[in-house]
């Protein structure tokens, strides 16, 4: 006699989503503190901020709540993970970049930067494969990739799209920028298959439940 698999613990998608956005948010302080050139987003946002005199913070929370509306014509929907990515990965960069910020020797920041990277990409895998909802960048990612080209293409052709922008605005950038925004696209796509939960590829909608 056989049975149907059962759906995954709500606990373990929670849990997975967690932990991806600590990874996450841990990966960008490495990134910033391995000081060889910020990621792609990052170099828009200190563009932007310098642009318009507001400060990072702001304007990463502003180009948040920009790209969410670009999910309306692509058809994503935000979920509890969106919200917590709005709000967990920063608290975490704050924790962590102290710890890593006065690096020094070039071998250091170059395995500082190197593990950034593959350390981000396994974590947008976690908490994108929790199916709670992706971060507001990434499901600008994954509503594009669900029309036809792959996440690879997709993910670095954004990545460069908004380095350059962040350029024109004045963004300072390095040869880590250009590493992060050849490498993410692959890696992302080699690490979110192994974390899809099944039962939950598609993101739950925020809920108030306790």
């Amino acid at each position: 006699m056989t049975t149907s698999p059962l759906p995954q613990p709500r606990v373990r998608r929670l849990s997975q989503l967690l932990v991806g956005l600590v990874l996450f948010g841990v990966s960008l302080a490495m990134v910033v503190a391995a000081d060889l050139g910020l990621a792609p987003w990052d170099v828009f946002h200190q563009g932007v901020s310098l642009s318009i005199d507001l400060s990072l913070g702001i304007v990463i929370i502003l180009t948040s709540l920009v790209v969410l509306l670009l999910w309306i014509p692509i058809k994503e929907r935000p979920g509890i993970g969106t919200i917590a990515n709005a709000i967990l990965v920063g608290a975490v960069f704050e924790i962590a970049f102290p710890l890593l910020e006065n690096t020094d020797g070039t071998v250091a920041r170059w395995l500082l930067l190197a593990g950034g990277i593959v350390l981000n990409g396994i974590g947008t895998g976690m908490y994108i494969g929790a199916g709670l909802g992706p971060g507001p960048r990434d499901g600008l990612m994954t509503g594009l990739a669900a029309r036809g080209p792959s996440i690879r293409v997709v993910r670095t052709g954004i990545e460069i799209t908004v380095l350059l922008a962040g350029i024109v605005l004045g963004g300072s950038f390095g040869i880590g920028t250009l590493a992060f925004a050849f490498l993410i696209g692959p890696l992302v796509q080699l690490f979110l298959p192994p974390f899809v939960i099944a039962g939950a590829t598609r993101p739950e909608a925020p809920t108030l439940d306790h």
